[in-house]
């Protein structure tokens, strides 16, 4: 472990929990946020700067004060209906910061990238589970922007020979075990947080988008990964990439699917509360199932998740957002 790694959006949900994770296995870690959605109490590892990604003469003074060895990208803007809306607000923060901050990386010689993509991007899928094989063929802004920071990660390669590992996470979930940090959303948009809210009163009900789509009750079938094996992944991928010296690409997912009305049952009986429900309409840009196949990441990385159990995965989410909403 010779350099410092860079975590951009080291104050959000997951790289928050990408940051304790490379911190307690001893790598130096850096954290670059704008705090528009991540926390700076979240940042209890590492070093923060505040700033945005994209700006010049701060990239230029973060990458010539520090011996950074990697960056990896957990900055982007994340809510698939929000993107259908205002896909400007996406394609400029979610692809034009990210070139700015590769140009960056490529001035001062900074060679490897860990970058968090989506499953999104295969849009509606032919055949499940997902795998890296899958075509491409996104339903929404969102979708698009990562595919298209994918297509210039290629680019780059080839250009500059810059290395990244891609990972399309599934739908993370969970919480740090220790309930030091968590997900903690301004507005909330994850399901599992809105139904811990709607258990605690504070919001009314839960709304199930949609409940004739093709599945086995109606609503839309999820896999949800654990944020601390997303992290773990990543911590795998920089020491693989490092060791091969190669681009590669993985899918990380939990390969079971969980219906909406599944979720909220594995809710009630984690919290041993009932959920108030009512149905609203479709949101325009979600797919109908999305599951994925890990075996690359299991086959290359030796990766392989901790939390195989939704019921896991709600118990350290549940932890986490009764301390969060106790203190306020």
């Amino acid at each position: 472990m010779s350099g410092q790694i860079l975590i951009v959006g080291g104050a959000g949900y997951i790289g928050s929990h990408v940051n304790k994770f490379l911190s307690n296995a001893g790598y130096e870690t850096l954290v670059l946020d704008d705090l528009s959605y991540g926390h700076r109490d979240f940042v209890k590892w590492g070093k923060f700067i505040e700033g945005d990604m994209a700006d010049p003469e701060l990239l230029d003074d973060v990458f010539s004060q520090n011996e950074i060895e990697a960056v990896f990208h957990l900055s982007a803007f994340i809510a698939v209906g929000e993107s259908v809306q205002k896909p400007g607000m996406y394609y400029e923060n979610n692809v034009s910061k990210t070139i700015a901050l590769l140009n960056k990386m490529v001035e001062h010689n900074v060679n490897y990238f860990v970058f968090s993509s989506t499953c999104a991007i295969m849009g509606d899928p032919q055949y499940l589970p997902l795998d890296e094989a899958h075509p491409r063929n996104p339903i929404n802004p969102y979708g698009w922007s990562k595919y298209m920071v994918e297509t210039i990660l290629a680019d780059y390669e080839k250009a500059y020979g810059l290395k990244s590992v891609v990972f399309r996470y599934f739908n993370a979930a969970g919480a740090d075990p220790d309930a030091e940090v968590g997900e903690k959303h301004e507005p909330e948009t994850h399901l599992i947080p809105l139904i811990f809210d709607a258990v605690l009163g504070i919001r009314d009900h839960i709304t199930i988008f949609g409940d004739d789509y093709d599945t086995r009750d109606g609503t839309c079938v999820r896999d949800y990964i654990h944020v601390n094996d997303l992290a773990l992944a990543h911590q795998l991928g920089l020491e693989w990439m490092k060791e091969h010296q190669e681009s590669n690409d993985f899918n990380l997912g939990n390969g079971a699917g969980f219906t909406v009305k599944e979720v909220i049952e594995v809710v009630e009986k984690v919290t041993g509360q009932k959920v108030p429900c009512k149905r609203g309409p479709r949101r325009e840009g979600d797919a109908t199932s999305l599951i994925g196949s890990s075996q690359k990441a299991h086959e290359m990385l030796g990766w392989k998740p901790r939390f195989a159990k939704l019921e896991e995965i709600v118990a350290t989410a549940w932890e986490w957002h009764r301390r969060m909403r106790s203190q306020g």
